[in-house]
C-alpha cells in the first residue's frame, strides 16, 4: 500500500490513445500523489502461460493501455506539468514479477530479418529484483520504468498511443525511472495525464519493439508550473543512470555511412551477428536480449557525410 498517496488510479481506469474529450478518471490538486495500478503494453493478452501463438494472436486496438486520465485543477495551456516518479512496483503473479518480450512480424528495428513471431516469458523476483533469467545463462539487470507517460494533445480527436509526441506518449526513455522528475508541455486545461506501458527493463532504442513488458503500480506526485514555455518533454536525474550495467564493461558494435537509420540497423545487425558468435544463441533470442538491455547511440553526427552509430551490449548479462 502506498500510505502517502491521496488517490488509487484502478485498471479499470484506461483507454487506449489520446484524446482531449475523454472523461478524466480522477480531478486532482497540484502535489498530490497517486498510485496508478498499470497494465503491461498487451493489456493482459499475455500472460505467464502464454505462447507464440498468442503473440501472432494479438488484437492490436488494444495495445498500450493508459492508466487515467488525471484532471490537474489550475493546469492551463502553456503550463508545464511536473511530474515527480517515486515508485514502480511489480504486480506479482503467483508470488513472482511477469513480464514478457516478444518479436511482433512487421514491428521492430530489423523486421524485414525477423519475420516469425517469437516470445520470451520472464519471472523475477519482484522483492529484491535481482537480475531475470534467460535461459541457463543470461541474467539481465532490472531497472524498472513507465514506457508510456504524458499528456493530452491540444488536436481533438483520438490519437494512436503508439508514436511518441511533443507532450509525450510512448516515450520508451529507460531513464524515467523512479527518483526522476519529468517535465511535460500542458496543451489543455487539466492536462489530462495518463501513464502505463510499464517495463522492468530495457536498453536504449528498444530495438525489437519490446521490452520486459510487466504489469507495475507506479507511484507519482502531479504539480504545476505556471506559464513556463515548453515545447518538448525534459527530465532530470537524481544520480548517474547507466552503472546497473557498467560493472563488466560492453561489447559494441558500429554502423557507419550517411544515414542514421541504416547506421542503426547496421550496428544491431553486428551486434545480432556476434552474439549468436559468442554465445550460441539463435539470432531471434540476440536480438530480443538487445532490444532489453543494449544500447543504441549516436556517437558521431558531424563529421560529414557519413556518421556513426553504436551498439553496446553489457558484458555482465552473459558473466
Amino acid at each position: 500500500m502506498c500510505k502517502d498517496c491521496n488517490y488509487t488510479i484502478h485498471g479499470a481506469q484506461h483507454h487506449f490513445g489520446w484524446d482531449n474529450s475523454l472523461a478524466p478518471a480522477l480531478r486532482a490538486e497540484p502535489g498530490s500523489t497517486i498510485r496508478f495500478n498499470c497494465h503491461d503494453s498487451s493489456a493482459g493478452q499475455l500472460g505467464p502461460s502464454s505462447t507464440v501463438a498468442d503473440v501472432v494472436a494479438l488484437d492490436f486496438g488494444k495495445i498500450n493501455p493508459v492508466s487515467g486520465p488525471i484532471f490537474v485543477e489550475g493546469a492551463k495551456p502553456g503550463d508545464v506539468l511536473k511530474v515527480t516518479l517515486d515508485s514502480f512496483a511489480p504486480q506479482p503473479h503467483a508470488g513472482k514479477g511477469f513480464g514478457w518480450t516478444a518479436n511482433i512480424p512487421g514491428f521492430g528495428l530489423l523486421a524485414d530479418q525477423f519475420t516469425e513471431a517469437a516470445l520470451n516469458v520472464w519471472s523475477y523476483d519482484p522483492a529484491s529484483m535481482a537480475p531475470a533469467l534467460w535461459g541457463k545463462s543470461a541474467r539481465v539487470p532490472l531497472k524498472p520504468f513507465a514506457g508510456t507517460i504524458g499528456v493530452a494533445p491540444a488536436e481533438k480527436g483520438l490519437h494512436s498511443v503508439v508514436p511518441p509526441r511533443r507532450v509525450g506518449g510512448n516515450l520508451d526513455i529507460r531513464d524515467l525511472t523512479a527518483g526522476v522528475t519529468l517535465y511535460l508541455p500542458v496543451e489543455v486545461e487539466g492536462a489530462l495525464f495518463s501513464v502505463g506501458d510499464t517495463h522492468a527493463a530495457q536498453g536504449d532504442g528498444e530495438v525489437c519493439g519490446t521490452a520486459i513488458e510487466s504489469p507495475m503500480d507506479v507511484v507519482l506526485t502531479l504539480d504545476l508550473v505556471k506559464n513556463t514555455a515548453l515545447k518538448t518533454p525534459r527530465f532530470t536525474t537524481p544520480g548517474p543512470v547507466t552503472r546497473h550495467l557498467d560493472a563488466k564493461g560492453y561489447e559494441a558494435t558500429t554502423g557507419i555511412g550517411p544515414d542514421l537509420m541504416s547506421g542503426a540497423r547496421d550496428a544491431v545487425t553486428g551486434m545480432v551477428d556476434l552474439l549468436c558468435a559468442q554465445q550460441g544463441i539463435s539470432a531471434v533470442d540476440a536480438y530480443m536480449l538487445c532490444s532489453v538491455c543494449g544500447d543504441l547511440r549516436v556517437s558521431e553526427i558531424v563529421d560529414m557525410p557519413n556518421w556513426v552509430v553504436s551498439f553496446y551490449f553489457p558484458r555482465c548479462v552473459f558473466e
